[in-house]
């Protein structure tokens, strides 16, 4: 059984004077502990995409299904990471993680214990009673991921989550969510900009092209690179070759839309 299907989206915006095409006829099968990247030029679609898979969005035709359930039935099962963590300023980091479990009335002892856990684990042991404005950008990001891990989702969304950080805190994190996700046997769609990251965190890239939005070019990382930590991909001898190829194919697709 496919983990997560993606069949004919079409996706239109109507305002009263148009109808902007944002997506055309894009179908994809995801098996479950796949990560996958959607990659592309800017306006093509790819938080479109995302945000119909999340539910956000009706598109205007086609079907997106978890488990040959209706996302909108499996709205539960899923986890949204963005670019900004959204931590409550006045609440402490503890009570940021667990918030969700508690509006679900889903928080137990066991729960607590288990957020204490992933802190240690995430190198955020004793950060607990702190509040956000106490915490680095990358420490707030991995309290963003804790908070998205503890509600179990069986499906994470992560918008460009680590595009707002310095580069070096990146490189460390995205090496951490790697290895948590992987540890967890979480299924993954990564919507960035960064050829990089898609390749060092991926097992399948997805190049979008525009007007309107499509699937232009689907990449299969090699093989060597999907068993490495993301740092070490970058410095693979196929990592070059493999990043030129994909640089090439998003060249043509920019020079199309200049």
């Amino acid at each position: 059984m496919t983990f997560l299907s993606i069949d004919s989206i079409h996706h239109t915006y109507f305002s009263p004077k148009t109808a902007t095409h944002a997506l055309s006829d894009i179908s994809l099968q995801v098996e479950e502990g796949e990560f996958i990247s959607f990659i592309g030029p800017s306006g093509c679609g790819k938080t479109t995409l995302l945000s119909i898979v999340a539910g956000l969005i009706l598109p205007t035709e086609g079907t997106v299904t978890l488990h040959n359930k209706p996302i909108k039935q499996m709205k539960k099962k899923l986890g949204y990471m963005l670019q900004q963590d959204y931590l409550f300023p006045w609440k402490t980091i503890e009570e940021n993680i667990l918030l969700g479990l508690s509006i679900m009335g889903n928080l137990t002892e066991e729960k607590r214990n288990e957020a204490h856990m992933l802190l240690k684990e995430m190198g955020l042991e004793g950060v607990g009673s702190s509040y956000p404005r106490e915490l680095s950008g990358g420490m707030r990001q991995r309290v963003a991921l804790i908070r998205t891990l503890i509600t179990e989702p069986q499906l994470l969304l992560l918008d460009e989550p680590f595009s707002a950080l310095d580069y070096q805190t990146k490189l460390r994190l995205e090496d951490q969510v790697f290895s948590t996700l992987k540890s967890f046997g979480k299924t993954a769609i990564l919507v960035t900009h960064d050829i990089g990251e898609a390749i060092s965190m991926s097992d399948r890239i997805l190049l979008f092209g525009s007007k309107p939005g499509h699937i232009h070019t689907v990449f299969e990382v090699p093989a060597p690179l999907k068993e490495m930590m993301p740092f070490e991909v970058r410095n693979h001898e196929a990592y070059p070759e493999f990043f030129q190829t994909i640089w090439k194919e998003l060249e043509k697709l920019e020079s199309r839309i200049d």
